[in-house]
This record gives structure tokens, C-alpha cells and sequence, in this order.
């Protein structure tokens, strides 16, 4: 379970090598990233645009599923059924005030699914579907796997994927579980900080230091909709994570909130007309805002444009850098609240961070970045790696490793609990054993004892988090100590012990003092994790939506034959009519024809194998005289024709 706290980078468990390294896939809120080990170094593949990063948004429609960038370029037309910030709700409950407020402004509907699981609700192939945020997640990631495959040429199986430091134990589960859905082996859950950190050191290639040379970074890691902050140590061949800290639900998809609450209340308050309420129209608006919050990163104002927002009513606005700064300015200072904890937590200055690494979109903020080099008194901040890619690239190289390439051999990276593990005691407070930010691996006691007279059971419930009630916390599981001689209250007394071993599992015993009765439970699972036939099901149904994008391509490309056949006859007939049969030009003409008439009424037909039927019958008819094209039969007395039409071509 506890699988991310310890990070070592080390060969196969048998000492040899993988035959190929595995992918490293930074799954973003907003956009995911993928990166592979090739010739000697980390490359970042781009998508089927060309583009570096993907974005994490999935559409369906009447006919298909879309995911990535023709999901986003269908957006504004088919918002309801067009789903992005899935991150923001995997390993989360439907009733939390983040998620009821996120709501409000999304062109999507969720609902609660069973036990309070949100689930977002479309329409697909005119039937209405259900998908959790893990199924959401597990299909971006099939679409990074796939274009890692494409560029590859060959199938990818084994990933490393990145999570927000600050993600609890139900968020990586989820997260894991999702590539376990997409086909994905997942090698290890690594925080996102620290990849980025790893990308950081290859960069600036501080092995050449000796043993003694540290560097202390701190990662700044603001993305679409989740911020981190931490603090590594990097010396020599290892790095060391000193502390964690953030929020997974602050990024730019708050500011985009803001700026779209912004001009909701500007056009309601202009044209007296309800905007809130329309799902297409505030997609749309979302899209605007998100563009207009990009370029005032590099301008001072910023012009929104949308023709028929809403009831034909088109919408004209501009925003000034300024008014921006102003709507956010409390989220922005927000930001700083974890780089005081991870400095607190690290018992270290401002003026121990030798480095400040930007990560993330949202780091490309002027306000942002000035408001975090005058909290470190003018400090220049480091913008050597890319923001939007470091992240992909360190899970990159640590994919690489595990698979026993690259010259890293034997970097090691020491991580950090992200949050306090400890138990529950009998009034309800939740009392702490291994705190958050302690180095792993990590073994803890604390001394409890019966509350009752003549107790003989005792039960112990693990928690982790950092609220003072248990129940606030997150519950990882339960066992319970049996057979306890009948003593007065707080007379028999337990050893209860929190180990958290190399591989990063948990272990929680209780032993009573003074005698072998002992139990204890490892923590592998708890009850916010999908069961196996829940993930069995997923599996199945992800197997049956790419069967259903590859019969989609098939249809694709026999249309595309088809018209491109039809391209090709009125081509040829055109450059040769003067010389051949005017009968089998009319049979040939209306052959095509009647082709073209059944491609205007049947465009959105999704058999491909009537594609292929009607390129046969037209083949039929028009064969011999393509043959023959082709075999430059009419060719002499075509040069001059020839010549002619590509001259005007």
C-alpha cells in the first residue's frame, strides 16, 4: 500500500536487466505528459498533433469516444458529455464541500455512485452511462500508453506514474488501480515533486559532486489542479526527500473558476439573462477563460470572444492582468502556507534552499512567481527544466533505472511519509505514531492500555492524516487483540508498533506487555480501494472501448479508400476523356455517381465492411479503366491532357 513512500532505484530483484525500460507518464489534471528512455536519455513523445503535452479530457458522442485533443477541440459543442478534472475527484466521496463547490461550475454532471463515490454521468451511443473517476484516469492513460506505442512501434506494458506528494493512500490506489485498467504494469507510484527533483539533478548533472556537496531544493510544483511543495536534498548519487507539503485541490483550474465566475456575473448583470445554469455555455466559457488566463502570462490583457454564448447573444469582454491578480490574489498567497510548513517540517531556513524549481503550467504566473521570490527576499527562481514536462521525464528516468538502463545505477532516493499514520484511542482522538515527513524506512511504538475493567478484546483502528478526531482521518483498516486476561482498567498494557519496511508496506502490531499474545495487520488495502471484480469488470469494459475505437479506425479508413477512390475515377476521366469510349465514360460517371449519392446519405454509417462493399461494386465497374491507368495504357494519348490540368492544378 505504502508502495510510494520508498523510492529505490535499483535492477530487477533478480540483478538483471529488463529487455526494455518502461514509460513514465505524468498524469496531470489537466494535461499528461509521456516520456521514454531512448539512446542515453529521456525523451518526451508527442501526440498525434505533434504536440508534448496531452490533454486529460475525455468526449463521447453519438458514434465514438474521444480522448486527449479531439476531446477538448469538441468541447464547446458537446459539454455535457465532455469530462476533464477527473484527478480532482479520484480517491475522493461525493458529499466533500471541494467537490459539491467544483460542481457548480462544471458543464458536467456527477453524481454519488455507491458508498458516496462520485461517478460522472453521459450519454453514449444514446444510452446513458456511468464512469468513476478511476475508468476516467485509466482512459488517459490508454491514450498515453498508445502514444508511447505509436512512436515506440512496438507494445509498452510496464509505467511509472506520477501523484502529487500530498495524494492520500486512497488517491494512489486509485491511481494505481486506473493503470492496472489501462493494460499498464505498473512499476511504482512516485510524488510528482520528486520527479521532478530527479529531472532537476540529471539536468544540472550534480553527480559530479563529491559525497559531501548537498544541494537543498525546493520543488514549487503548481499545476492545473493540484500544488506540492517539497524539499529534497541532493547530494552524490542520492536524493533525499527532507519534507512534503500542499494541497491536492488548489491549481489553475481554480483561477479558470474564478475568472468564469467572474464573467458569469458580467453577462447576467449586461444582458439580465441566466448563464449559470446552461452546461454548453459555461463549457465554453470555461475554454475562453483557460486561454485568456495562458496569455496573460505573457500580456497585460486578455480579450474574450464567444459568438452565441447563450439564446444568440454573442459575448465581448477583455480582463487585465491586474483585475486577474485581484480575483486570485488569496488563492496565490495561499500558495506560500506550504512552503512555510515544508520549511518547518525540513527545521530549515529560507537561506538552506540553495534552488527553487518551477513546476507546473500555473508557475508561469508573474504574480506567482513574485509573490515566492520575495517570500525567499529576491531569490532567482530556477527555470532551466521545462514546467510542464520535468515531471514526465523524472518518472522517465526512474522507469529507465528500475529497469536496469541508464548511468544512475545506483542513485538512491529516500522519501518521506506524505501523512501521519497512528490509531485510534477509546475517546475518539486519533493518537499519532509515525508523524508525516518521517524519513522511511521507519519503525515507531506507542504504549496503549485497556479503558474497562476486565477487558478481554481490544481493538486497534489505523488511521492516517492530520486531524485531531480519527474519524476525520483517513481509515486504512482494523484488527483486534483477543484473549486478554480480566484485569482492572489500565492494567494491561499493549506495544503497539508502526513499521513501514523497504518496500514500503505497512505493518501495525499490538502486543500485550509480559506475555506472546500478539496480532497485527498489514495495511495492503482498505475499504476505499475497488475490489478485484470491480477492477475485473473495468479491465473488461476498457478492452470493449478499444475494440470500439479500432472498428471506429477501420471505418475511418475505408471511408477515407472509398472517397479517395472516387477522387482518383474523376481524376482519370477528366484528364483522358477526349480518348476514351464516351459509353464507358457514362457507365463509369454514374457508377460514381450513385457512390457519391449513397456516401451523402450513409456518412455516419459505422460498418466498415459497406464501405469495403461499395469500393468492391465500383471496382466492378471502373477496374479495368484504372487498371489500365495505371499500367500507362491511355497515357500516351493523355501526356498532353496531362500537362494541361496539372498546370492549372
Amino acid at each position: 500500500m505504502y508502495s510510494w513512500l520508498s523510492t529505490l532505484f535499483k535492477k530487477t530483484p533478480t540483478g538483471r536487466a529488463r529487455k526494455e525500460p518502461g514509460i513514465g507518464i505524468d498524469l496531470g489534471t489537466t494535461y499528461s505528459c509521456v516520456g521514454v528512455w531512448q539512446h542515453g536519455r529521456v525523451e518526451i513523445i508527442t501526440n498525434e498533433l505533434g504536440n508534448r503535452t496531452t490533454p486529460s479530457w475525455v468526449a463521447f458522442t453519438q458514434t465514438r469516444r474521444l480522448i486527449g485533443e479531439a476531446a477538448k477541440n469538441q468541447a464547446a459543442m458537446n459539454s455535457a458529455n465532455t469530462i476533464f478534472d477527473a484527478k480532482r475527484l479520484i480517491g475522493r466521496k461525493f458529499d466533500e464541500p471541494t467537490i459539491q463547490n467544483d460542481m457548480k461550475l462544471w458543464p458536467f454532471k456527477v453524481i454519488g455512485a455507491n458508498d458516496n463515490n462520485p461517478a460522472f454521468v453521459v450519454t453514449y451511443k444514446d444510452e446513458e452511462k456511468h464512469f468513476s473517476p478511476v475508468e476516467i484516469s485509466s482512459m488517459i492513460l490508454v491514450k498515453m500508453k498508445e502514444t508511447a506505442e505509436t512512436y515506440l512501434g512496438k507494445q509498452v506494458k510496464d509505467a511509472v506514474i506520477t501523484v502529487p506528494a500530498y495524494f492520500n493512500d486512497a488517491q494512489r490506489q486509485a491511481t494505481k488501480d486506473a493503470g492496472v485498467i489501462a493494460g499498464l504494469n505498473v512499476l511504482r507510484i512516485i510524488n510528482e515533486p520528486t520527479a521532478a527533483a530527479i529531472a532537476y539533478g540529471l539536468d544540472k548533472k550534480l553527480t559530479k559532486y563529491n559525497n559531501k556537496a548537498t544541494k537543498n531544493i525546493l520543488v514549487f510544483d503548481l499545476g492545473g489542479g493540484t500544488f506540492d511543495v517539497s524539499i529534497v536534498s541532493v547530494r552524490k548519487d542520492a536524493f533525499e526527500v527532507k519534507a512534503v507539503s500542499g494541497d491536492t485541490h488548489l491549481g489553475g483550474g481554480d483561477f479558470d473558476t474564478r475568472l468564469v465566475a467572474n464573467f458569469v456575473a458580467e453577462f447576467e448583470r449586461k444582458h439580465n439573462k441566466k448563464l449559470g445554469d446552461n452546461p454548453r455555455a459555461l463549457g465554453r466559457l470555461r475554454v475562453a477563460c483557460e486561454r485568456a488566463k495562458r496569455n496573460l502570462s505573457s500580456q497585460t490583457e486578455a480579450s474574450i470572444e464567444i459568438d452565441c454564448l447563450i439564446d444568440g447573444i454573442d459575448f465581448c469582454s477583455t480582463i487585465t492582468r491586474a483585475r486577474f491578480e485581484n480575483l486570485n490574489i488569496d488563492l496565490f498567497e495561499k500558495c506560500l502556507e506550504p512552503v512555510e510548513d515544508c520549511l518547518k517540517a525540513a527545521k530549515m531556513r529560507k537561506t538552506d534552499v540553495h534552488d527553487i524549481v518551477l513546476v507546473g503550467g500555473s508557475t508561469r504566473i508573474p504574480n506567482v512567481q513574485e509573490l515566492l521570490q520575495d517570500y525567499f527576499n529576491g531569490k532567482e527562481l530556477c527555470r532551466s527544466i521545462n514546467a510542464d514536462e520535468a515531471v514526465a521525464y523524472g518518472a522517465a528516468s526512474h522507469a529507465a533505472i528500475l529497469a536496469g538502463f541508464g548511468d544512475q545505477q545506483d542513485t538512491v532516493l529516500v522519501d518521506v511519509t506524505p501523512l501521519s499514520l497512528g490509531v485510534e484511542l477509546h475517546d475518539k482522538s486519533f493518537r499519532i505514531v509515525i508523524p508525516r515527513n518521517t524519513t522511511i524506512p521507519a519503525k515507531m511504538f506507542t504504549v496503549l492500555a485497556t479503558v474497562l475493567d476486565n477487558q478481554v478484546t481490544v481493538n486497534f483502528l489505523v488511521y492516517e492524516g492530520e486531524r485531531f478526531i480519527a474519524k476525520d482521518n483517513n481509515f486504512l483498516g482494523k484488527f483486534e487483540l483477543n484473549n486478554i486476561p480480566p484485569r482492572p482498567k489500565g492494567k494491561a498494557e499493549f506495544d503497539v508498533c508502526f513499521e513501514i519496511d523497504s518496500d514500503g508496506i505497512l505493518t501495525v502490531s499490538a502486543t500485550l506487555v509480559g506475555s506472546n499474545n500478539k496480532n497485527q495487520i498489514t495495511i495492503t488495502e482498505h475499504s476505499g480501494r475497488l475490489t478485484k471484480e470491480e477492477i475485473d469488470r473495468m479491465v473488461a469494459e476498457s478492452e470493449m472501448y478499444k475494440t470500439q475505437d479500432e472498428e471506429y479506425k477501420r471505418v475511418v479508413k475505408a471511408k477515407s479508400t472509398l472517397e479517395s477512390y472516387i477522387e482518383e475515377i474523376w481524376k482519370m476521366m477528366r484528364r483522358c476523356h477526349d480518348i476514351i469510349d464516351e459509353k464507358d465514360i457514362k457507365l463509369m460517371s454514374e457508377a460514381t455517381q450513385r457512390t457519391m449519392g449513397w456516401l451523402d446519405w450513409n456518412h455516419l454509417c459505422d460498418d466498415a465492411s459497406m464501405f469495403d462493399q461499395k469500393k468492391d461494386e465500383l471496382e466492378s465497374v471502373c477496374g479495368d479503366f484504372v487498371r489500365k491507368m495505371h499500367d500507362n495504357v491511355y497515357m500516351d494519348g493523355c501526356k498532353s491532357k496531362v500537362s494541361e490540368l496539372n498546370d492549372v492544378d
